[in-house]
């Protein structure tokens, strides 16, 4: 089973991949968040993160996401020049800033798009293409367009969430489809959406046995061991994995400390590593790092755990 860690917006930086590497070590894949086109050229942000010398000890692959065949030609092209030998092309991503503009899950139902996709991936074949998809904007059906067009072509991996863009993270999820999708591709299938703990590993890995891995996203950054459970084969008791995770925390905070300016930029940076946590830290800590409004009284929210 290979495990790969999904990327969040504001959450899974450079640091964040680098330090959570660190304190879990297993072999995962991780993932950048999308890179785009800003003004014909890549984000400066983006190029920072993806470049980063923390990444030197993790496997790392960069995430693309494009409206057109124009943009993502100019996109493999650009990271490739910046060293890539793996891109991973999103064609998932739900938030109506990026479907509202034809990019994301938005490309699932494209034909035209799907061809070209295609093309671009055969014409490269010095790169490893994974593609991370749902099955469409508004229909889970949707993904039959798009499906026997990537199965003319050898990706790495084919990551499904098995829900459509207007469900956002809400809602069930559309397992028949995600079983006939698995029955489908001619590429490997990993599973994506609502692995929370090591039971939903072992229930959706017997439930879909031949899938290739399973990616995380939103529990990872909830519990940031979960992995590390399940391939120690064991659930961890709650003191281990507070503890652990405390200590990720407290690597990551002591490296913001000495790399921002500001108070008050260093709590911006730092406070949303416990947006997903409340679960496992419990809402009253969880309550009081969210209201924090400076760092004292962030350390004191944060011994509370």
């Amino acid at each position: 089973m290979k495990f790969h860690f999904a990327p969040v917006q504001g959450h899974t930086d450079a640091p964040y991949r680098h330090f959570h590497a660190g304190m879990y070590g297993h072999d995962i894949s991780y993932y950048t968040p999308f890179i785009r086109l800003e003004r014909g050229d890549l984000r400066v942000r983006d190029v920072k993160d993806f470049t980063s010398g923390l990444n030197d000890e993790a496997h790392l692959v960069p995430q693309i996401i494009f409206r057109d065949a124009d943009e993502l030609e100019s996109l493999v092209r650009l990271v490739k020049d910046k060293g890539a030998t793996e891109i991973d092309l999103n064609m998932g991503c739900p938030f109506p800033l990026q479907t509202g503009h034809g990019r994301g899950a938005s490309t699932v139902a494209n034909s035209a798009l799907a061809d070209k996709v295609a093309d671009i991936v055969k014409s490269n074949p010095d790169i490893v293409f994974s593609v991370k998809m749902r099955l469409g904007f508004s229909d889970p059906d949707e993904w039959k367009i798009l499906l026997p067009r990537l199965n003319q072509v050898r990706l790495s991996h084919l990551a499904v969430h098995p829900r459509v863009a207007k469900q956002q993270y809400g809602g069930d999820l559309y397992l028949d489809r995600f079983e006939q999708i698995l029955e489908c591709s001619s590429n490997p299938v990993v599973f994506n959406g609502e692995i929370k703990n090591p039971a939903d590993v072992q229930s959706i890995s017997t439930r879909f046995q031949s899938i290739n891995g399973i990616m995380i996203g939103r529990g990872l950054l909830a519990r940031p061991s979960l992995i590390s459970e399940v391939m120690d084969g064991e659930e961890w008791d709650k003191v281990k994995r507070i503890d652990t995770m405390l200590s990720f925390h407290r690597n990551l905070l002591d490296y913001y400390s000495s790399t921002l300016c500001g108070e008050t930029q260093l709590i911006s940076k730092i406070k949303p590593f416990w947006e997903y946590a409340e679960d496992e830290i419990g809402r009253k800590a969880w309550k009081a790092i969210k209201k924090a409004t400076n760092l004292a009284k962030y350390h004191s929210a944060v011994a509370m755990i």
